[in-house]
């Protein structure tokens, strides 16, 4: 195995800290000093997102870009910047890209260009990154995502891009902090990159995470990238200030590398709370570059950037414009290996957003159904397939799959994809439960079992077996519910006080635990009502 390179110590661990701060963004943002009485504070957020373009090679090396190969063993003589290297464009990262690009909405350029961006950074072996700043590769776009808002309904949202770039990852400092050295592993350095920019048109945490959620789902469609925040192939900065609305932007901070939704959402919400305490406190919000301690749950300061970072941007003379064509203008490509936007439009896959409008507009399912069904790993899938065994209405196929199933497997920590329940078996359980054939109490009972049990008989045979069939018979819930008011008469006086729900609920309780949880509730109360008002009429 090979070792991992070493460096002097000769600086804090902040400073080994990756950062690429993004002047050029900086538009979006204005600086402003605000008066510490004010109140009603806004968060205003833009994001980042770095996504790993999953294809087999770098971005412009032949280096394999498999993950957790020991280190520094997928490095090509170009990944080490070796004097005399030059870089050979990826195809697929470009096709990645324009994929992308068109499930983000995007303005595609048919003519792109690359950049050196000079930093000094230890896993950064060239001095310089391979980007796109002036000419990238699409602009603008929007993305529509659902989350849930303060009152927790599900509401859908829209979000605009500014732009979609190509450029290289870096490789990954380990820090010894005993040894007082850092050990540098350029496994990762070199991997083709799609950094996605946003306006800042998020408010708070949740906001921020369920974009991103919708990004990580569109892309993983697309196969474009893995979309794992624990393998490092997606990373978001938040640049976040607050501001009174009406009022200009404020003074932003960026935090950076958030390795996860959790993360994101902890970070964005304790920043805003920082800056309006500090505002509120008479004090002044510094532009500066923050990390995000998980364990406290804290931004931490690494670097202030009240001074303009000079990049040294300047064209890469080791790479030709990218050029892209259409049906149109294919014609004039001399590479037939170079991408064509309209073949990728045609083949592209149903999006995250395609499918909830298929599921809202066919089945009539209501917004919270198609987020979780979206949103679940092949949840759509189980969703249909159990339609097809089924006779009931396909809302209440989604009201028991999210409601029921799910919460019997987040309980046990199951995965709807590695269900134990076949689709045929819930199908039966979902129709006894719509019938009336059985109770909710024992459905959910029926899901239990076949979770933890090695049940060869049908569920309809388990519910006969067990004395589980619902009780709806007339006749036979009358005498219970005569019994019930007979033994319960406060009860009967708190209905005739004018307390008529509060003592139904009551009365219904007792008379289903008088039928061992078997008798039909409905039925039960419309018999209470009569007999109530039955009385009441003496």
């Amino acid at each position: 195995m090979a070792a991992p390179m070493k460096i002097c110590r000769f600086r804090s661990c902040a400073i080994y800290s990756r950062i690429k701060s993004k002047p050029k963004h900086s538009h979006l943002y204005k600086h402003c000093r605000h008066n510490s009485t004010q109140e009603n504070w806004k968060g205003v957020i833009g994001l980042e997102i770095h996504a790993q373009i999953n294809t087999k090679s770098k971005l412009f090396s032949a280096s394999s870009t498999a993950f957790g190969a020991p280190t520094n063993t997928q490095v090509s003589i170009f990944d080490a910047a070796l004097p005399g290297t030059l870089p050979v464009l990826n195809g697929e990262c470009v096709r990645a890209g324009v994929k992308t690009a068109i499930a983000l909405n995007s303005k595609i350029n048919k003519v792109s260009k690359f950049d050196r961006k000079h930093y000094f950074y230890a896993d950064l072996p060239q001095g310089y990154q391979i980007t796109q700043q002036r000419q990238p590769l699409a602009v603008g776009g929007e993305v529509e995502y659902i989350l849930i808002d303060q009152n927790n309904r599900y509401v859908t949202k829209t979000a605009r891009i500014t732009q979609l770039q190509l450029e290289q990852d870096s490789g990954r400092s380990l820090h010894d902090e005993e040894g007082r050295q850092s050990l540098i592993d350029l496994n990762r350095a070199g991997i083709g990159l799609m950094e996605i920019v946003t306006e800042p048109d998020f408010e708070n945490g949740i906001d921020c995470s369920s974009f991103v959620r919708e990004v990580q789902l569109m892309m993983r469609q697309l196969q474009v990238c893995l979309g794992s925040f624990r393998e490092g192939a997606l990373r978001v900065d938040a640049n976040i200030s607050v501001h009174k609305p009406s009022e200009p932007l404020g003074v932003r901070s960026e935090v950076k590398n958030l390795g996860s939704l959790k993360d994101l959402r902890n970070a964005v919400d304790f920043e805003i709370k920082r800056q309006k305490s500090v505002l509120k406190n008479g004090g002044t919000v510094i532009n500066e570059t923050r990390t995000f301690d998980s364990e406290s749950g804290k931004t931490i300061p690494m670097r202030d950037k009240e001074r303009l970072q000079d990049y040294r941007f300047m064209p890469e003379p080791n790479l030709p414009p990218l050029y892209l064509y259409d049906n149109s203008t294919a014609a004039q490509s001399r590479d037939q290996n170079t991408t064509n936007i309209d073949e990728e439009i045609q083949n592209m896959p149903p999006l995250p957003r395609d499918v909830r409008n298929k599921l809202i507009n066919d089945y009539n399912l209501s917004l919270r159904n198609v987020y979780v069904l979206v949103n679940e790993d092949k949840g759509v899938t189980f969703f249909n397939e159990v339609m097809k065994y089924s006779n009931s209405p396909p809302n209440f196929i989604a009201n028991f799959i999210v409601n029921d199933l799910l919460g019997v497997f987040n309980a046990n920590d199951i995965k709807i994809r590695n269900s134990p329940i076949s689709p045929d078996i819930l199908a039966e359980i979902v129709d006894i439960k719509e019938s009336g054939y059985s109770t909710v109490a024992y459905c959910s009972q029926l899901v239990e079992l076949y979770l933890k049990q090695d049940i060869t008989e049908r569920p309809k045979t388990v519910v006969d077996n067990n004395g589980w069939r619902q009780i709806v018979d007339t006749e036979t819930l009358k005498p219970v519910c005569v019994k019930i008011l007979k033994e319960n008469p406060k009860l009967v006086k708190k209905y005739f006080k004018g307390k008529e729900d509060k003592a139904l609920s009551s009365l219904l309780m007792k008379a289903l635990n008088e039928t061992q949880m078997k008798g039909h509730p409905v039925l039960m109360k419309k018999i209470f009502t009569e007999l109530l008002e039955e009385e009441k009429q003496k």
